[in-house]
């Protein structure tokens, strides 16, 4: 069989499922080995290998979701704190929606829609939405709004009724809207994210603020601590421990946007050393959201600059 072929975009699919990368992976490993092992059982003239591969993909994250946790971000698991607050004992991994490469996930396509709505879909706000969703609609939403399929296909692999997809569709759309509305990108993003992170390197902190929509936050995982508005990201900014000047940032292809890898010096030879992955949310203009992951966690799923 050709289930190889399937690989990044089964990858896809359980990463938005599942909110780490690490995670999906192994998920799709399961899959092609349960494919290889019940290849007799597969009857091409019933159906598509891929759709046979989504289906037992869609089991295999359904057990994995069964005793898992619900990964989300800082600014889901509490109250924002403010610029002086320690940064207090860090979460374990499973507490967290993870950043993952775009080359993992994200097959390439012929259709610039087509890719522009897979793109969306894998932005982290979004993936950490769908984990609000029960394991099920999170997966009728997928097939249905991300990856298009028709309302038979789904029920056809989830062993249910067209009519109890179309419910868990609704109750799905509406979580999401109710819940958790994720803005369009910022057409102008990259232009407004590389003045940012070239304002970074500087160290130009009243450059960076400026950039910033008001009522922006900042996290950094693994620690819940997160803050919200300018003001008090500028306090941040301006009482940190110095350890952020002389970076250098480099941009990445992560969750469907562009990302930036920041290294920091390691000493007077010139070298430099991973310390974080910054992922970014824009809307009219302005930075409304920054997660930093600490190089432990943005290591965790792989992203490296290009």
């Amino acid at each position: 069989m050709q289930a190889e072929e399937f690989r990044i975009e089964l990858t896809g699919y359980a990463y938005r499922m599942l909110g780490s990368g690490s995670e999906a992976e192994d998920a799709v490993q399961e899959t092609l080995l349960r494919a290889w092992r019940q290849a007799e059982k597969f009857d091409a003239g019933r159906g598509s290998l891929r759709n046979w591969l989504y289906r037992i993909a869609t089991n295999v994250c359904l057990d994995m979701l069964r005793s898992a946790q619900r990964r989300a971000r800082a600014v889901d698991l509490g109250p924002a704190v403010q610029a002086s607050a320690p940064l207090g004992a860090p979460l374990s991994a499973g507490a967290w929606v993870w950043p993952i490469a775009d080359a993992r996930v994200l097959p390439d396509r012929d259709d610039p829609a087509e890719q522009a709505v897979r793109r969306e879909s894998m932005r982290l706000a979004f993936v950490a939405a769908l984990q609000r969703l029960s394991p099920r609609q999170r997966a009728v939403l997928i097939l249905r709004d991300v990856l298009g399929w028709h309302a038979d296909e789904v029920a056809g692999l989830l062993d249910t009724s067209v009519a109890s997809v179309t419910s868990a569709l609704q109750r799905a759309r509406a979580t999401l809207r109710r819940s958790a509305p994720v803005a369009p990108l910022d057409p102008d993003a990259a232009a407004l994210l590389e003045r940012y992170c070239r304002a970074f390197e500087r160290y130009d902190v009243s450059a960076m603020v400026a950039l910033l929509h008001e009522d922006a936050t900042m996290s950094m995982p693994p620690f819940a601590w997160w803050l919200s508005g300018r003001d008090e990201i500028a306090r941040a900014l301006r009482h940190g421990d110095g350890s952020c000047r002389d970076a250098r940032m480099t941009p990445v292809a992560a969750n469907g946007t562009i990302a930036y890898r920041q290294e920091r010096p390691t000493g007077p030879g010139g070298a430099y050393e991973p310390f974080a992955l910054l992922l970014f949310e824009t809307g009219g203009g302005r930075i409304t959201e920054i997660t930093t992951f600490l190089e432990h966690a943005a290591r965790h799923d792989g992203v490296r600059a290009e």
